[in-house]
């Protein structure tokens, strides 16, 4: 399938790949600097089981293709991700490399109060190569979505997106979202974050990146100068919304007002969004606009995964008119249908 609605006719194909490394996560149990808190729960994080999650729960056919060990870590992602939906029977399993794992503290990651520590270095998930993953798995869906984290953990991880992105006949419709992690990159010594991503991005047919993201170019319309490869490119503009360029045409949609519980996993919810839009062959604005709604679940709820709004729900508030769609507030429980609420300016 092309950005533009062509669907793949290739055999016994499900509508999403997702392609990259989950790790299980650790989330503290009252706030607190990590030194601090006694204990903590349990959950899973991955950018790209993120959007087969969410894709999944929305009603698509997903699958989530990676690396985990041979370890209890590596049976509980595999479990929990499936039990979204999410097809995992071409996940990996490494008898000698650690499934990741991470802990962090309850604060916003935008802020500098917010802590991370991620144990993932030498993981199952670097060890993904052009030879110890399933080609024909990865390239199944109608789309492959991919993220900027991956190429950042190994040199044999490079090596596969350059592989995956390489622009062939038949592949299936490339997403990227560049998800630039600085200090992934840090300690790299297989290339520089900013130039690796900006080499795959070009590779892609839809491409995912903050206007503040990687490359510091100063706007959508710089981006998409450094950008004219990928026949459809969405710039986020964090609360000011979004840009997406597709050819000549350039539409923006604001963001919605929300009453934010934890800004957490609300950019793979976006990406979700906007690909469940156009796996259903919707306008570019109406893609954008299912963006917002996913990203606004995520922003409403205290972990990475929302329930997304039923599908019948979301469509009736991306069909609203400019004034009812600015007037839209949305806070805890906005995903629950009720009549009326979004003619009021509010929902629930």
């Amino acid at each position: 399938m092309t950005a533009t609605g062509r669907i793949s006719t290739a055999p016994d194909v499900v509508d999403v790949v997702a392609l990259g490394e989950s790790m299980v996560t650790f989330l503290p149990s009252r706030p607190g600097r990590l030194a601090d808190v006694p204990s903590f729960d349990r959950a899973i994080g991955g950018a790209e089981s993120n959007v087969a999650c969410v894709l999944a729960a929305a009603g698509h056919s997903a699958r989530w293709v990676g690396r985990v060990g041979a370890d209890g870590f590596g049976d509980h992602l595999v479990e929990a991700i499936g039990s979204y939906g999410v097809d995992v029977s071409a996940v990996r399993r490494d008898p000698d490399r650690p499934t990741g794992i991470y802990f962090r503290t309850a604060g916003d990651r935008a802020t500098d109060a917010h802590e991370v520590a991620y144990y993932r270095a030498g993981s199952a998930a670097s060890a993904m190569s052009v030879d110890t993953m399933d080609l024909d798995a990865i390239r199944s869906g109608r789309v492959l979505h991919l993220s900027g984290i991956t190429p950042a953990l190994s040199a044999d991880c490079l090596g596969l997106m350059r592989e995956l992105t390489a622009r062939r006949p038949g592949r299936p419709l490339v997403s990227f979202d560049v998800n630039h992690r600085p200090g992934l990159w840090r300690d790299a010594v297989h290339g520089h974050g900013p130039e690796v991503l900006l080499e795959l991005a070009r590779g892609a047919d839809l491409v995912f990146v903050g206007d503040d993201e990687a490359w510091d170019l100063g706007g959508p319309e710089a981006v998409r100068a450094a950008l004219p490869e990928p026949e459809l490119l969405v710039v986020k503009q964090g609360a000011r919304g979004a840009t997406a360029f597709h050819g000549t045409d350039v539409t923006s949609v604001p963001a919605l007002h929300v009453d934010i519980v934890a800004a957490v996993g609300a950019g793979d919810a976006f990406a979700a969004g906007f690909l469940s839009a156009t796996l259903r062959g919707l306008p570019v604005r109406e893609r954008l606009r299912h963006g917002h709604l996913m990203a606004a679940a995520a922003l409403t709820v205290p972990g990475d995964l929302a329930t997304p709004p039923a599908r019948d729900h979301a469509d009736r508030l991306a069909a609203l008119d400019d004034a009812a769609w600015g007037r839209l507030r949305l806070g805890p429980g906005w995903t629950q249908d009720v009549p009326g609420a979004e003619e009021e300016g509010r929902t629930p």
